[in-house]
């Protein structure tokens, strides 16, 4: 009778040990295969007082992300923000800033309704810059949709 016992506690505790490692590896799988998948995002400015401030966190994200291979995000600039990304308007710093991220892939778009509000033009912004058509928020919306996570600092 203590041979049966002995061997199923052993089975039991034998299968225990199996399935915890088991669904150890299915985690680890599954945080590699999460972590190997683009992160999409949008980031939202509207506020003048914060150009600078979503620029650095953009330049922040991309580096936290490793790169900017692992990460694709649209800057959808609208209202009085989009003021400061006038070539007339706008200072080196902001200029430096956005053709880093411009070249690191950032997509930039402006929103239509404020550039007609404006009276500006794709020329008159800085380079990298697109019309978003059907407006700055519909833009959003529809990325959002689209699987971005939303983030307005």
């Amino acid at each position: 009778m203590t041979i049966k016992r002995r061997a199923v506690f052993t089975r039991a505790l034998t299968a225990s040990v199996a399935a915890l490692f088991a669904g150890r590896t299915a985690s680890a799988a599954t945080a590699v295969s999460a972590s190997a998948v683009k992160q999409k995002v949008v980031y939202h400015l509207a506020d003048t007082e914060k150009v600078m401030f979503v620029l650095g966190n953009i330049r922040n994200h991309i580096d936290g992300m490793g790169g900017p291979q692992a990460v694709d995000i649209v800057l959808v600039v609208h209202g009085p923000a989009l003021a400061l990304f006038q070539k007339r308007k706008v200072n080196p710093k902001l200029t430096a800033q956005v053709e880093r991220i411009s070249g690191e892939g950032v997509q930039m778009a402006a929103c239509g309704n404020t550039m007609a509000v404006q009276k500006v033009d794709l020329a008159d912004l800085l380079p990298g810059f697109v019309r978003a058509d059907e407006g700055g928020v519909v833009r959003i919306a529809r990325l959002q949709t689209e699987g971005y996570v939303y983030i307005r600092p």
